[in-house]
């Protein structure tokens, strides 16, 4: 049985995990391949919203397994407030919640480390929430980071002093000017993973071959964006991890030739959270406008989001190394209001005009070209069929569906379930 995929196309916050809880119903797994408690995925329905940070997005359903895979670094301190925060409504996490072995942990020391990184960088900072991913990832790259598997070891202890022992003398070489308080980030650490151990801890690329093998349906859920990937993004304004297609492989143990359809999300315009190059930034009314209709504030950090128009160069170039099969479109009702509407279909570079992503988008300045299209009025969130679009809108999606060269098959018009509409 081939695995489906579904991954962000912008600088993340595209929505995946509302989509992830939309299309659970017709899966039996949901395993998420990559990243951290940075990922802030939103979900509502029955009037209620909910953040989930490293628990994938299909736990509300009771028929699907929820994996966390080995590419996922865990912080056991965040991972218990999310248990805590959905003790109300009576999951079975024992059997309906699975973690790998092979995932990494994410020490008190690794938030340290991240925070001194940014302090030390001053104007240069790239923008990191400071939950420890980066520096997290680098023990794993290094060969010497803790994984889950290892709470199960006795001298599990020993490890964790090892690792302290180097990143205090990282810190002391690192020399940034941060307050912090370990006895009491360890005594919570500690707590925490007393908890953790008493999770159904799984070899998982064994069980996804043997679900595949028993014909389950499974989904994998990607976090952050594809241009915040480690190799592919606007380096070094990235994440840690792989969020392109690839990093289901890496992140679950899946097979190339395993996965079938590529689902890529965008929002019908883009924002972006953190330092980094973005050439369609809005400065203006209109990009204050976006902010505010879409409520563009972090899941996880409540940072405001930075806004502008749809850059197709940038979702072209997401769409060509994913390999993506089927678009979903997201927020198409923040724009209403808007008499015109503009897309950025080219770049102007000192060198000339240019339609694809470069290997630079920082150094250089870059003025975005645009296509503009009359906008709409009508207030979109409460329409449920296609019939009820406005025509200005319906061409939006058109002229994007053949830009794109790629069918784009949900359209989503707000937070909740609901507001989801299948083409």
């Amino acid at each position: 049985m081939a695995v489906d995929l579904l991954l962000g196309l912008q600088w993340g916050d595209e929505g995946k995990g509302k989509i992830v809880d939309v299309l659970t119903a017709s899966y039996d797994v949901i395993a998420r391949f990559q990243g951290g408690p940075n990922a802030g995925h939103t979900l509502e329905f029955e009037g209620n919203k909910h953040v989930l940070h490293t628990i994938p997005s299909g736990i509300f359903h009771p028929k699907a397994v929820n994996l966390i895979g080995n590419g996922v670094v865990i912080d056991p301190v965040i991972f218990m407030k999310e248990i805590e925060n959905l003790s109300p409504y009576q999951i079975d996490f024992k059997n309906k919640l699975l973690i790998s072995k092979k995932a990494h942990l994410i020490l008190p020391t690794h938030r340290l480390l991240d925070a001194a990184s940014e302090a030390v960088k001053g104007k240069a900072k790239i923008g990191s929430t400071l939950k420890g991913i980066g520096p997290a990832y680098m023990d794993k790259t290094g060969r010497n980071g803790m994984r889950m598997g290892d709470l199960l070891a006795d001298d599990w202890e020993e490890k964790y002093q090892r690792l302290l022992k180097k990143h205090l003398a990282l810190l002391e070489g690192i020399n940034a000017q941060i307050e912090y308080d370990l006895i009491s980030m360890q005594e919570a650490f500690f707590e925490s993973v007393k908890a953790v151990r008493e999770f159904t801890l799984v070899d998982s690329e064994q069980y996804i071959f043997e679900a595949q093998k028993a014909g389950k349906k499974i989904l994998a859920e990607g976090a952050q964006g594809s241009l915040l990937d480690i190799d592919f993004g606007t380096y070094p304004f990235v994440t840690s991890s792989t969020t392109t297609a690839a990093g289901a492989c890496t992140g679950l143990g899946i097979a190339p030739n395993k996965i079938k359809e590529v689902f890529g999300i965008f929002k019908a315009y883009t924002t972006r959270v953190g330092s980094g190059p973005f050439p369609t930034e809005l400065f203006d009314e209109d990009g204050k406008q976006m902010g505010v209709a879409g409520h563009e504030f972090g899941a996880t950090t409540g940072r405001a989001r930075r806004c502008g128009w749809l850059d197709l160069v940038a979702l072209k170039y997401s769409i060509q190394i994913n390999g993506v099969t089927q678009l979903m479109m997201m927020k198409g009702d923040v724009l209403s209001g808007f008499k015109t509407i503009k897309v950025c279909t080219a770049y102007d570079t000192p060198k000339g005009r240019i339609d694809y992503l470069p290997y630079d988008i920082a150094s250089e300045p870059i003025t975005p070209v645009y296509e503009e299209f009359e906008g709409w009025e009508e207030d979109l969130t409460a329409m449920t069929r296609l019939e009820e679009f406005p025509k200005s809108f319906l061409d939006y999606i058109t002229y994007l569906e053949a830009a794109l060269e790629t069918p784009i098959r949900i359209v989503s018009v707000g937070p909740d379930r609901k507001q989801t509409i299948f083409r």
